[in-house]
């Protein structure tokens, strides 16, 4: 019997001043690209798990400046969208979908091994294929949801 797994991660949508949405491309070596959805060579949106205690805003700070570089404001993000995602009858896991809205530089590659690149696309045109937490995030933004199940 396989275990059951529940996890609770952050997504960070972050829009520059020209209202243009980060995405990083996630690895395309599946074993590099690291996650239980897989979504190599996918585009995603910063984020992560939570570690234990951890605030939201802490998390998603701490996410965006491990893979990024860039230093945002806890107290500037606020909390958008949830999401629950059953995955295979053995993952449960939880995403809280956060809004930036502030200039906060060029991202840098950080994390080569998952992400491969950073770059900054209009929300009507956004790259593809998306990373699935990312996807639904960013239609529950577009649909004024602030709950998916």
């Amino acid at each position: 019997m396989e275990k059951k797994q529940i996890g609770v991660g952050v997504v960070v949508m972050i829009f520059d001043r020209r209202r243009r949405l980060l995405f990083g491309q996630r690895n395309p070596n599946r074993i590099k690209a690291g996650s239980a959805l897989s979504g190599h060579g996918q585009w995603t949106m910063p984020g992560g798990k939570l570690d234990f205690g951890e605030r939201f805003e802490n998390g998603a700070t701490r996410e965006v400046l491990e893979e990024t570089g860039l230093m945002i404001d806890p107290n500037s993000l606020r909390v958008i969208t949830l999401n629950n995602h059953l995955i295979d009858n053995t993952l449960h896991f939880i995403t809280i979908g956060m809004l930036y809205e502030a200039d906060v530089g060029e991202p840098r590659v950080t994390e080569p091994d998952v992400i491969t690149r950073w770059d900054w696309f209009a929300l009507d045109a956004l790259p593809k294929p998306l990373y699935l937490p990312s996807l639904y995030v960013l239609n529950n933004y577009r649909q004024k949801l602030f709950y998916w199940r």
